[in-house]
């Protein structure tokens, strides 16, 4: 492993170089500390690690991922829906990130439409405007107009972006297999596990086909919801590069002064997006896990018209329940509960103080109980559920932080359209839903025939494998092979000890015997002294 890291470095020095540079430019070059490689020590030492020490941390982290261009800020945006590992802080901070980016030129994006699509946008479209309304890290928008008169948006990738992401990518699977071996204090964000799901989502968002995929199911859901809105794609206008979808007309959620101008009563618009986010959860089990204002806009009617549906979130049966458990512990607290569930739903260390955990939780309950529903600060509450899980070293499944993450920034949101929303108010009703849901004779019908085909296989395979161990047993091919982790350190120690104490032990049983070759020591009395000879 030590070797292939190694390599993956080497091949990228130069860009290398300049991911230690900014490091070190922010004051984030300790991270380095304890890598025993003169080839990165020598980097860290060729700068003058200029520092800013009127920025906190979490500022200087952003603004290094920033600096450091697409690769690394879209990994700071995927740190961001892990607070539990980074912290709330630190996650909080890294959602700011602006992936903001130069636009390709016109002749540039006609020429990858032309590529994907197979024809001129002028041929394709009644109308191309070659200016963009935006351009990101990843793609720029275009405003068109198709044949048939409907206004579209036209998401373009910008060329090249995978030749400037996979090195990076390489280099941050060759960091993180270092960081998880020579740098306690980075270990314990799990470097390799972080990068790995890292390159899968980027990857993944890089093929436009899935986020038409996911805008298609997310209509599909809400198709009888006059309440919510998400605009309809066209296929035939899309590729891997290329994503033509409907153009909505309203007013982003990042214009308060528009909205505020608009007459709209907010408070039932932030009531009916929440509303539809936890539909999303609780009732599809697959939700838009990118609830920023940017992203959410006020149609005419008071329509909440949803943008960017890139970044998806999916949970299983076991695991949405785990979440409704968790949601309803905080919004009605039970201290033993909510530990239980934390436990569950993450992995500890075998080392966890599970006492202690109980008592860090029975203080996090008293601090809210007695607040009315309307009151509850529930961003605040799952910040602070998420604190004690990080003290803790408790690291949750992929899709739960994510789905924290959601919620915290959802009220957010929220509370930006109208102050006096509370999550927490609107969640509550679903509880009875949950708990309809669990109970309904469709759900036990469901779960038994899961129980029974379990058992069926369990039973047709039993025989079997009983039969082949017998016949292992009968024809002296049967073992047992015990596989104890870290074992060999141990093993050195004992031997080591043993072959000591036999070489103590034989040289005294030798001296005793007197053995030769033997050393002999004579006493010769001379005038008064004594003098030795052998």
């Amino acid at each position: 492993m030590k070797f292939a890291a190694l390599t993956r470095l080497e091949r990228n020095a130069h860009r290398v170089g300049e991911i230690i540079a900014v490091l070190a430019k922010y004051g984030l070059a300790d991270w380095f500390k304890g890598w025993h490689y003169s080839w990165i020590q020598e980097r860290i030492q060729t700068f003058d690690g200029q520092h800013i020490p009127d920025l906190k941390f979490e500022e200087r982290v952003r603004l290094a991922f920033t600096e450091l261009g697409t690769t690394l800020m879209k990994l700071g945006q995927v740190l961001s829906t892990r607070p539990d590992l980074v912290g709330p802080d630190l996650a909080r901070e890294l959602a700011h990130l602006q992936a903001a980016a130069p636009a390709d030129p016109p002749e540039t994006v006609r020429a990858t439409i032309q590529a994907e699509l197979g024809q001129a946008p002028e041929t394709l479209f009644a109308e191309f405007d070659n200016t963009p309304l935006a351009s990101a890290s990843i793609a720029q928008a275009h405003r068109a107009r198709l044949h048939s008169g409907e206004e579209v948006v036209i998401k373009v990738q910008h060329a090249g972006i995978l030749d400037k992401i996979l090195p990076d990518l390489d280099i941050l699977a060759g960091l993180a297999e270092l960081a998880e071996k020579h740098a306690p204090q980075v270990r314990l964000y799990q470097p390799v596990a972080v990068v790995r799901q890292f390159r899968h989502t980027l990857l993944r968002e890089l093929d436009f086909t899935f986020e038409r995929r996911n805008l298609d199911e997310f209509a599909a859901h809400f198709a009888n919801d006059p309440a919510v809105h998400f605009p309809h794609s066209h296929p035939e206008f899309s590729s891997r590069r290329v994503l033509t979808m409907e153009r909505l007309c309203g007013i982003l959620g990042t214009d308060s002064a528009a909205l505020a101008a608009s007459g709209a009563d907010l408070t039932e618009f932030a009531r009916r997006g929440a509303s539809m986010y936890l539909q999303m959860i609780f009732r599809d089990a697959f939700y838009h896990a990118d609830p920023h204002p940017g992203n959410m806009m006020l149609l005419p009617g008071g329509v909440v018209g949803v943008l960017d549906c890139g970044m998806v979130g999916r949970l299983d049966e076991d695991l949405a329940e785990a979440v409704e458990d968790m949601l309803m512990a905080v919004v009605s607290p039970t201290s033993t509960d909510l530990a239980e569930i934390l436990l569950r739903l993450g992995s500890a260390p075998p080392s966890t103080p599970r006492e202690q955990l109980r008592a860090d939780v029975t203080d996090f309950v008293a601090d809210y109980t007695g607040q009315s529903i309307q009151d509850m600060d529930l961003s605040g509450a799952l910040n602070s559920v998420l604190e004690i899980i990080r003290r803790y070293n408790i690291t949750l499944p992929p899709p739960i932080s994510l789905l924290l993450r959601t919620l915290v920034e959802l009220e957010g949101t929220a509370q930006q359209l109208s102050p006096s929303f509370s999550l927490a108010e609107v969640i509550r009703p679903f509880y009875t839903t949950m708990i309809r849901r669990r109970l309904s004779p469709r759900r036990i019908l469901g779960r038994l025939q899961h129980a029974y085909r379990d058992w069926e296989r369990l039973i047709e395979a039993l025989p079997r494998d009983f039969g082949d161990v017998l016949k292992r047993v009968r024809d002296g091919t049967f073992s047992v092979h015990l596989d104890h982790r870290h074992l060999d350190p141990v093993i050195n120690r004992l031997v080591l000890g043993v072959v000591t104490a036999a070489l103590f032990v034989g040289s005294s049983l030798l001296w005793s015997m007197k053995a030769p070759p033997t050393l002999v020591v004579r006493a010769i009395k001379k005038s008064g002294d004594i003098s030795y000879k052998k």
